[in-house]
């Protein structure tokens, strides 16, 4: 047996990040041998940032001229057709995103097997197979950041749905938000009172902004939270509890065998951010799911930004099987 190697990218609304990944002969983690990040520029529109993954990718293959890559393994931002790895559907976060034929030209212009896969879905298949959900049956994993989005991975395959939008948790109904625009366009989303950035917006509406020359973000509040502010903790136990509340109606239809929560929103380093958020997520948790699933646990990713590398290069390697 010898190492593999995949090329792996992770596109985002603010960077994309590229590696290439050994995968060790003796089974252990795949790691990184080569990193590199460019922002995304996204406000230049989908061929720009097309341009800039295709230059990236080129990059860290020249970089690398001894390792003979076995694909390039791709979690992106948007909804991706499952069929083709184009991009179906992006909202403004990436204006002209949508339509982009992100996996069928890489293919083309690179000569060499691609398969992509949305960001989140990607992220929660590098937890499932190597991070902290690793042997468990099913997984489901929520990233808590700029947005919510999230994946259920069930006996190492992610589920992708008809359209490739499974995962949009984030946009599930969620009574704390009644009435609360969405960035989706719709209201009433989990998104509008658990993310980071409604998190800042809350506590502006309700206290004023922590520094007046600016609109607050989560990790504001959440600084706020970790000093002992009350204002702040009140915020930030509103947002668990609704993300708590939510976690338990999609384990009442999904039934995992683990929860994985996952970005800066939430944890720092391996553990939780502050001990409101555990204990308002397992407070609103403890209020939804049913008796048999009381007892699901609710963990903290181990991998952090190596996830959706290590998970977009496991969906490439699927691919090729």
């Amino acid at each position: 047996m010898e190492n593999k190697y995949v090329c792996s990218v992770d596109i985002g609304g603010t960077k994309i990040a590229t590696a290439i990944m050994e995968y060790p002969a003796d089974g252990s983690v795949p790691h990184p041998v080569f990193e590199a990040e460019v922002p995304t520029e996204a406000q230049e529109g989908g061929e720009a940032v097309f341009q800039r993954i295709e230059a990236s990718i080129k990059a860290a293959l020249e970089a690398n001229p001894d390792v003979e890559v076995l694909g390039v393994g791709i979690g992106a931002a948007g909804v991706v057709d499952p069929k083709t790895g184009a991009i179906a559907y992006a909202n403004e976060i990436m204006p002209g995103w949508s339509g982009v034929q992100l996996g069928p030209r890489l293919r083309e212009d690179l000569g060499l097997p691609v398969a992509v896969v949305g960001d989140v879905q990607a992220h929660a298949l590098g937890e499932a197979h190597w991070g902290v959900g690793k042997g468990k049956f099913s997984v489901l994993c929520l990233g808590i950041g700029t947005g919510i989005g999230g994946a259920y991975v069930e006996n190492g395959r992610v589920m992708q749905g008809f359209h490739g939008a499974a995962g949009h948790m984030g946009h599930i109904e969620c009574s704390a938000a009644a009435g609360i625009p969405c960035a989706c366009g719709r209201s009433g989303h989990l998104e509008s009172v658990a993310s980071g950035t409604s998190i800042g917006r809350m506590y502006d509406e309700r206290f004023g902004r922590v520094d007046p020359s600016r609109p607050s973000v989560g990790r504001d509040v959440n600084d706020l939270c970790r000093a002992g502010d009350a204002k702040a903790t009140e915020v930030i136990h509103d947002a668990g509890f609704a993300l708590g509340a939510s976690l338990g109606s999609l384990a009442n239809i999904l039934d995992p065998e683990v929860i994985v929560l996952s970005g800066g929103v939430i944890h720092q380093g391996p553990d939780w951010r502050s001990q409101t958020w555990k204990d308002s997520v397992h407070e609103g948790y403890a209020s939804q799911a049913l008796d048999p699933l009381q007892d699901t646990p609710i963990l903290i990713g181990s991998l952090e930004g190596d996830a959706p590398l290590i998970g977009a290069a496991d969906h490439l390697l699927a691919s090729l099987k």
